[in-house]
């Protein structure tokens, strides 16, 4: 399911348009990235989590050359699945 879909399930689902469904679909996203972009985490009972996970620097492997390179430390973000998305893909 890409974006445009969710649209469309969205619309359908709360009897909104199109329109009303892509505004509220990219409110979501935009909240949920604004909380992440300052370091909060976003928690949706029952079907998960989203957070910031801090990753480590590491030596890494340029695949063309093979020469080792160092890859800086970064923040990512990350999703822990919660027990009813979990039961419903079961």
């Amino acid at each position: 399911m890409n974006k445009g879909e969710l649209v469309e399930a969205v619309a359908a689902a709360a009897g909104l348009s199109r329109a009303d469904a892509t505004k509220a679909v990219d409110a979501t996203l935009d909240a949920i990235q604004g909380t992440l972009a300052n370091g909060g985490s976003v928690s949706l009972v029952g079907f998960g989590t989203f957070s910031v996970k801090a990753r480590a620097a590491r030596m890494g492997r340029n695949p063309r050359t093979g020469e080792a390179i160092q890859i800086a430390a970064s923040n990512v973000p990350g999703f822990k699945a919660g027990k009813g998305l979990k039961d419903a893909v079961n």
